[in-house]
C-alpha cells in the first residue's frame, strides 16, 4: 500500500475489558505509520478509558451518533480516511461505506462485511490461539503491521494513564500498607471465583500487612454487603457503588494490587502497571491464553486441569478451586518487595 491513511477509525463499541485490549492497537497504529491521527469510536460507558490513552486523538460515542439524523451520522464518518471494524458492528460497517471511506477494514468471518469493507482479513477468534489483543492487531496487517507481535510489545504500546482528578476517597489510601483492591463480580459478564473465596481471603490477610478495598457497582455491593462488608467491617473499606469509572481508574493508579477474575478493572489495573491478580478459568475460549490482563505486573491464577463441567454454566467448579491460601501467599511476597508510596 503506497498512501498510507492519515485519519483512522478504530470501532470498538462493546465492553470496557475488550475496550482496554484494543487500545495498544492505537499505538501500534502511531507507531508505523507517521504523524496518522487515531479517532476511537466507543459507547460512552467507555470513554472515559479510552480518555486515559494518550495515543487516542479524539473519541466519538456510538450511542451519541445514533441521536443523531441519518445524514448527519454519514458526515461524522466522512473525516475518515480509514476504518477498522475490530468489533463488527453491521449499521457501523454501512455508515463507513456510505461515509466512502476509502479504506474499510474488517474480518472476513462476518457476512456484512462481504458488501460493506473493501479489505477482508481471515481472522476467526474463537478458534486462535493468539491472545484477544494479539488478534486485534490482525487487523492492522494491511497498514504495515507484521505477523505476530509479542505480549511484551503490546504492553509497550499501551501509553495508558489515570487522568488527574479531584475526588476524597483518595484520601483512604495508606501508605504504611499494601493497598489492595478486591473487584469480587463481573455484572454477570463472565465466570466469578465466588463470593466466600474472597471472604477466606480477607480472613487470611493481616490488617497490619493490607488495607482492602472492595469495588462494584451499588446494585453489587448490595449483593455482597452481608458477606463480605458487613462481617470484616473492621477490615475492609467498601467503595461500592461510590466511584465513577473516571475515579475507579484514578484510585486504581493510586493502589498497590488487585484481585479479580476477568472484568474491566482487572485490565485497567494491568494497564496501568500495579499488581493484578486475575482469576480464570481453564476453559477455551474464555481461559487466560486469550483473556490474560497485560500488564508489566500481572499473575494469572487458574486450576491446571482440562474443564468439561461448566462450559455451558456461568458457575466454574475449576475456578472456585483456586485457593485463597494460594493467593494470599503470592500477596505476602509482593507486599514484603513493594516500595511505599510518599
Amino acid at each position: 500500500m503506497l498512501n498510507y491513511p492519515k485519519k483512522i477509525i478504530i470501532s470498538r463499541t462493546d465492553s470496557i475489558g475488550d475496550v482496554m485490549l484494543t487500545l495498544p492497537l492505537a499505538g501500534l497504529l502511531k507507531k508505523i505509520i507517521d504523524g496518522c491521527e487515531i479517532i476511537f469510536l466507543c459507547h460512552s460507558y467507555t470513554k472515559a478509558v479510552v480518555s486515559c490513552c494518550s495515543n487516542v486523538d479524539k473519541i466519538i460515542c456510538w450511542d451519541e451518533i445514533c441521536k443523531k439524523s441519518f445524514s448527519e451520522q454519514i458526515e461524522i464518518f466522512k473525516e475518515a480516511d480509514c476504518i477498522i471494524h475490530v468489533f463488527p458492528n453491521k449499521n457501523i460497517a454501512k455508515l463507513a461505506k456510505l461515509a466512502r471511506i476509502p479504506l474499510r477494514i474488517g474480518t472476513s468471518h462476518r457476512f456484512f462485511h462481504w458488501t460493506t469493507c473493501n479489505k477482508l482479513i481471515s481472522l476467526s477468534r474463537k478458534k486462535s490461539s493468539l491472545h484477544e489483543a494479539q488478534l486485534n492487531f490482525v487487523l492492522a496487517r494491511t497498514l504495515g503491521a507484521k505477523f505476530i507481535y509479542s505480549l511484551e510489545e503490546i504492553i509497550a504500546l499501551q501509553n495508558f494513564e489515570a487522568q488527574k482528578i479531584e475526588f476524597s476517597i483518595k484520601n483512604y489510601i495508606d501508605n504504611e500498607k499494601f493497598n489492595l483492591v478486591l473487584h469480587p463480580k463481573s455484572k454477570g459478564s463472565g465466570r466469578e471465583w465466588g463470593v466466600s473465596n474472597f471472604a477466606k481471603l480477607i480472613e487470611i490477610l493481616p490488617a497490619e500487612k493490607f488495607k482492602i478495598f472492595i469495588t462494584g457497582s451499588q446494585a453489587e455491593g448490595e449483593l455482597i454487603f452481608d458477606t463480605l462488608v458487613k462481617p470484616y467491617s473492621e477490615k475492609v473499606t467498601d467503595l461500592t457503588g461510590k466511584l465513577s469509572l473516571e475515579e475507579l481508574i484514578a484510585f486504581l493508579a493510586l493502589s498497590d494490587g488487585l484481585v479479580a477474575a476477568g472484568t474491566g478493572p482487572l485490565h485497567i489495573a494491568a494497564a496501568l502497571g500495579i499488581h493484578v491478580i486475575g482469576i480464570f478459568p481453564p476453559i477455551p475460549p474464555i481461559h487466560p491464553a486469550r483473556w490474560a490482563p497485560i500488564g508489566k505486573q500481572t499473575k494469572v491464577f487458574v486450576t491446571n486441569k482440562e474443564c468439561n463441567y461448566c462450559k455451558k454454566s456461568l458457575e466454574c467448579k475449576c475456578m472456585k478451586e483456586v485457593k485463597p491460601s494460594d493467593i494470599a501467599e503470592y500477596l505476602y511476597k509482593i507486599q514484603i518487595n513493594n516500595k511505599k508510596r510518599i
